[in-house]
């Protein structure tokens, strides 16, 4: 899971400065932490269905800060993906 040290980091890096934790940006960029490290743990466990509703829970909520980020303002949204590498 997500370390307080780690969380940190993203935020200062996506958000800009370390008390900006409700931007939109660092929102997506902790969610896209958290996803990936669900990912993998399904991987080895593939019938941890509990775990699996959670991180649909976590892939909608991102999707929804993406598409606000889409309708405010195209430029940051665009920056966003491709700094995450959210699509491939």
């Amino acid at each position: 899971m997500l370390t307080k040290e780690r969380k940190s980091e993203l935020i200062v890096k996506y958000g800009g400065d370390a008390t900006n934790t409700g931007s939109s940006e660092a929102q997506i960029a902790i969610l896209t932490e958290n996803i990936s490290a669900l990912s993998g743990h399904l991987e080895m466990h593939k019938k941890d269905h509990h775990t699996r509703r959670g991180l649909m829970k976590l892939v909608s909520k991102r999707r929804k800060l993406l598409d606000y980020l889409h309708d405010r303002d195209i430029s940051r949204y665009r920056a966003i993906i491709a700094a995450l590498s959210i699509r491939k």
